[in-house]
């Protein structure tokens, strides 16, 4: 199903969940927007290998890459990624003690899940070239 209704709702949703993940993993290299790593729980920073700011620059070359899959030719697949991530943003920032910021990044991963849905609907595989939501369907109800 893909119809002019689909689109209303389907390209702004698609460029935010594209340029947002985008920007903020920019960030993590140049912290012009905030200091990233204080969003880091301190488990997190005892067990992992490398100081912080080196591991929100990881951090910020998968959202990149996040970003750029929603906005190239994996934008169901890449919506579902950023939705996962961002639970566990969410997850990581609660135990840092910022709620507000969980809260936030929860409500956004239901946007990312529901861009996915909404590419789902208009016939988008998760990988090009796969086959289209409910082909399988659509062929078991032909038979």
């Amino acid at each position: 199903m893909h119809s002019k209704a689909l689109d209303r709702v389907y390209v702004p949703l698609r460029l935010c969940y594209g340029v947002v993940p985008i920007v903020a993993g920019a960030d993590k290299f140049t912290n012009l927007l905030t200091d990233w790593s204080k969003y880091l729980p301190d488990a997190a920073t005892a067990v992992v290998p490398v100081s912080p700011g080196v591991f929100m620059m990881a951090v910020g070359v998968v959202e990149i890459v996040a970003g750029l899959a929603v906005l190239t030719v994996l934008p169901r697949l890449g919506a579902y990624v950023v939705a996962a991530w961002l639970v566990l943003v969410a997850v990581a920032v609660l135990l840092a003690g910022y709620y507000d910021i969980a809260v936030r990044d929860l409500v956004m991963a239901l946007g990312a899940y529901t861009l996915g849905a909404i590419a789902a609907l208009r016939g988008e595989g998760i990988l090009p070239g796969g086959r289209p939501a409910g082909a399988a369907l659509a062929t078991a109800e032909a038979r």
